[in-house]
């Protein structure tokens, strides 16, 4: 799990800096692996995404099309958040977690995000706050309360 974690974090940084640089407006949330051979890019757009950008996207990315099948998403209701702006722009509302290593024998949190400084997102749960580190996230999605 690590290894896929580590490269997910190298893929987004990647694929972040080369789509934000091309396409004015657009975020790269994250880029989640499937398998060795696929990826999803999930990005925001303050107009929306459509099917136009997503292929805006895939072109981007073109090189990555040698090693990879590439899927482009929008955020959708489980929306991706990994850095501290994301768990900011979503304070008191519930997310799930996935972390390694593990934090006080758990890997998988659910909880109202409370606080979100630089180093840590702040989680509420059964009236305790959880303290985790955003190096220890490995999938951070927020939960659909409609």
């Amino acid at each position: 799990m690590a290894a896929t974690h580590d490269k997910e974090r190298q893929l987004t940084r990647e694929i972040g800096q080369k789509v934000e640089k091309a396409i004015p407006g657009i975020e790269v949330l994250a880029v989640e692996l499937a398998s060795p051979e696929r990826f999803t890019v999930f990005v925001d757009h303050a107009q929306g995404v459509d099917h136009a950008l997503c292929e805006r996207v895939t072109n981007v990315l073109r090189d990555y099309l040698r090693e990879y099948s590439i899927d482009v998403s929008s955020p959708g209701l489980a929306r991706p958040l990994r850095r501290p702006e994301h768990f900011r722009s979503v304070l008191g509302r519930r997310v799930a977690l996935k972390i390694s290593p593990e934090l006080g024998g758990r890997k998988n949190f659910r909880g109202e995000v409370r606080d979100a400084s630089e180093q840590d997102v702040t989680l509420g749960i059964n009236g305790d706050d959880v303290h985790i580190p955003y190096d220890a996230i490995v999938r951070g999605n927020l939960i659909d309360e409609g």
